[in-house]
């Protein structure tokens, strides 16, 4: 098992230097982790066993019967989901052959490549952004974000900071909303994913985990396992073949789907989490439409990332501030130490004033 998910240490790794923020990580590390560790999963044999088993007579190995079901995907009866197991149905949807409306499940041979596109997909703005945003931050805090710095050193970088944002005031805000657009696109993202695995599943995906929470609060004699009909455990699969007198001849068998207890844990986990990031995510984006909206919003977290409550150097510095010199102070205070951000924001002031630091 360490073996199989040590490829993701490196995606465990936090930054030194921040250059977006928790629900932008939520997409690029959390559910990306996620979603290549779901995929390594469903592809180990050595810890699920074989994909599918098929039990079938003398007439076709069971070997030969396992290969063809995998390919040419098994299916069950959607009317008979409801039937009692063990006495109308030997399982859930599994009856005989009438003319019925057949369920077919041809999903499970790509759910590892469909959970590993997904991390793409989640993966992609940060990917956007971190090309954008070329190393700008980690440049600019230039070691200032530990608190043991030597007095000389300390005060010359800080002076190259101060001239650097004074020498481009008000030139900085397309680097912002390149940021903003990848938040934008982290929501649409989630959203569309939720409506992508709807369509992988048959439609199956949007009320999945209502379903299974409705079906945990009802009696056993009343409830259909939402799981077993959309990750049926057992199903039915027909080959056909050559009898001994030439004439085609129908041979039904039942097909074992052991890696469906996996794929059913791990789409129920997914609609939680898909909701849970989508939610977070029209937050961050409300938030940032009220930051793009008021300056008085943005004089409040300014406050709040140096410190400084009631300084009229911060009302000055947000008053001569557009959105992008904004963001870049607050990107700086996120990394830089507290107290070396505050002497800078007042050093800062001094300078957009007229006055040397």
């Amino acid at each position: 098992m360490i073996v199989i998910f040590g490829s993701l240490k490196g995606l465990l790794k936090l930054d030194e230097i921040c250059i977006d923020n928790n629900v932008f990580r939520l997409h690029y590390k959390a559910t990306t982790i996620f979603l290549i560790a779901c995929s390594l999963l469903v592809t180990s044999r050595q810890y699920i066993g074989d994909p599918i088993d098929c039990i079938v007579d003398d007439a076709v190995p069971a070997s030969v019967m396992d290969t063809y079901c995998w390919i040419h995907s098994t299916f069950t009866i959607p009317n008979r989901l409801g039937e009692k197991i063990g006495v109308d149905v030997p399982h859930a949807g599994v009856g005989p052959d009438a003319g019925e409306e057949k369920k077919y499940h041809k999903y499970y041979q790509w759910v590892c490549f469909f959970l590993f596109f997904q991390a793409i997909l989640f993966y992609v703005p940060r990917y956007l952004w971190k090309n954008w945003e070329g190393g700008k931050i980690k440049m600019l805090v230039m070691d200032l974000n530990t608190p043991i710095v030597e007095e000389e050193t300390k005060n010359s970088r800080k002076k190259l900071l101060i001239d650097y944002f004074t020498c481009n005031l008000n030139t900085q805000n397309f680097y912002a909303l390149r940021f903003f657009l990848c938040e934008l696109l982290n929501f649409a993202n989630v959203i569309g994913q939720i409506y992508f695995m709807d369509t992988f599943l048959g439609g199956e995906f949007t009320s999945y985990g209502w379903d299974v929470l409705r079906f945990q609060g009802r009696e056993p004699e009343e409830r259909t396992d939402p799981m077993s009909r959309v990750f049926p455990k057992v199903t039915k699969c027909t080959f056909h073949t050559y009898g001994v007198s030439g004439t085609i001849q129908k041979i039904d068998g039942l097909c074992v789907l052991p890696l469906n207890i996996v794929n059913e844990k791990i789409m129920v986990f997914l609609w939680f989490w898909f909701i849970i990031v989508a939610v977070l995510s029209g937050l961050g984006l409300l938030y940032r439409i009220a930051v793009l909206s008021t300056s008085r919003v943005r004089l409040i977290f300014l406050r709040s990332r140096s410190r400084m409550s009631y300084s009229e150097d911060i009302e000055m510095i947000n008053s001569k501030c557009q959105i992008g010199d904004w963001f870049v102070l607050q990107q700086l205070g996120k990394n830089m130490d507290s107290l070396i951000f505050r002497e800078f924001i007042e050093e800062l002031a001094m300078k957009m004033n007229g006055k040397e630091p």
